[in-house]
């Protein structure tokens, strides 16, 4: 299993992601540049987050435009596995491979600390040995999910929620709701599954030292991708 893990101008935890699949997963990672137009020898694809092409146009917009995402949208196609946590989740819906948009948080700040997650279906290879409630870390500005009703009634009925955000417990309530998206949603698949993205970062959930590991469960995917 080799998996690429994407660098675009702005890109800040491309090395968290790096660390976190080689030194905490043991699996073989390279770093790929944007002006790379072929990922031919990869595995799997992790988008990290950042602030790639400085947000600017809206966050994610000009990263799905360049080059090597271009061979993404082909890989994910077919069937290839692709992650994108925080800004790589913008990237993703910018390109076309998730539905809906990241918008600005409903507080208009920026927030960083540890939430807890729902995982809320085990059709997919990223979800598959995820804890039933995940705790992990944020850090974004821009984080409300946001998507049309219909199209969220057809994601409801294909399983395409992945993770919902709520207490400790594991219910919902206003207060759990970090940025305020749609139906607490802080992680979605495509339709295929072979697809993800979401907010928190499950890169910097795979120490205890780091406070807590439960990220790996969600990156296990890659693996789990290459165990079929």
């Amino acid at each position: 299993m080799k998996v690429a893990v994407l660098r675009f101008p702005g890109s800040n935890c491309d090395q968290d992601a790096f660390f976190a699949l080689t030194a905490d997963m043991g699996i073989d990672a390279a770093y790929v540049w944007h002006e790379e137009t072929s990922i031919k020898g990869f595995d799997g694809v992790f988008v990290p987050g950042g602030f790639s092409y400085g947000d600017y146009l809206r966050c994610g917009a000009m990263a799905s435009r360049s080059n090597v995402m271009q061979e993404v949208v082909r890989f994910a196609a077919e069937g290839g596995p692709v992650l994108g946590a925080c800004n790589g989740f913008q990237i993703l819906c910018e390109a076309g491979l998730l539905p809906g948009a990241l918008l600005l948080n409903e507080q208009q700040k920026f927030v960083c600390c540890d939430v807890f997650l729902k995982t809320e279906t085990r059709r997919s290879v990223w979800t598959a040995e995820a804890a039933d409630i995940v705790r992990i870390p944020i850090a974004h500005g821009e984080g409300r999910y946001v998507v049309e009703p219909d199209d969220l009634k057809r994601m409801e009925d294909r399983a395409q929620i992945a993770f919902r955000y709520v207490n400790a417990s594991g219910a919902s309530d206003e207060d759990s709701n970090p940025n305020g998206s749609v139906d607490g949603i802080a992680g979605v698949l495509n339709e295929a599954g072979n697809v993800l993205g979401l907010m928190p970062h499950p890169e910097r959930a795979t120490r205890s030292i780091l406070g807590g590991t439960d990220g790996i469960g969600i990156l296990k995917g890659f693996q789990l991708v290459m165990a079929k």
